[in-house]
């Protein structure tokens, strides 16, 4: 678990619960999960329960670097918090502009960096070239990177409830499902 305001724009909610979700932009799986987090909070209540995003990179996801890269340059954003929710929700929601087929071929091999990050910029309606190429958003990538890494963290979606991996907890379950293994049902 970390602490302090390098996890601000990251974080919703206040409660002592803390649940770290570790999410890689283009990821079906971890979408699936994004679209919940809302609810479980609204559920469970922002003074109960502390949501945290972790941005996973992974690799053989071809354009994981550069989503991860967009995610966190907009947390650094004055609005940062609700930027970066708008950029991970416009990936997830458009998610065939930012994957390879089959992690390796099809139509977006022709895209460029630039021309991926236009497309991010476009469908959240957030500026981002400033953020991301400022070396902020190397050091917040590092950093969750570093953080994954320190935790063991693979695969993603991967859910940390107060500095614990909890293997329980998978994108295809229900809120209700995450309370009960969250202590908060």
């Amino acid at each position: 678990m970390v602490n302090g305001s390098f996890w601000d724009s990251v974080t919703w909610g206040h409660g002592e619960k803390l649940s770290e979700w570790f999410l890689e932009p283009t990821c079906p799986h971890c979408g699936r999960a994004f679209g919940k987090l809302k609810p479980l909070l609204a559920r469970a209540g922002e003074d109960q329960l502390s949501v945290r995003l972790i941005i996973h990179s992974q690799p053989w996801h071809l354009f994981s670097g550069t989503a991860s890269r967009a995610v966190l340059a907009a947390s650094l954003l004055p609005d940062g918090r609700d930027a970066a929710w708008r950029v991970l929700a416009a990936i997830y929601q458009n998610r065939e502009e930012f994957v390879a087929t089959e992690h390796s071929h099809g139509p977006n091999m022709e895209v460029s960096l630039s021309s991926m990050l236009k497309r991010i910029e476009r469908y959240a309606g957030v500026e981002l070239r400033g953020a991301f190429e400022s070396q902020s958003a190397t050091t917040l990538l590092k950093m969750h990177t570093r953080y994954a890494r320190q935790n063991g963290i693979h695969a993603s979606p991967t859910v940390m409830v107060d500095g614990i991996v909890n293997e329980t907890i998978g994108s295809r379950d229900e809120v209700e499902s995450w309370l009960a293994a969250l202590d908060l049902a």
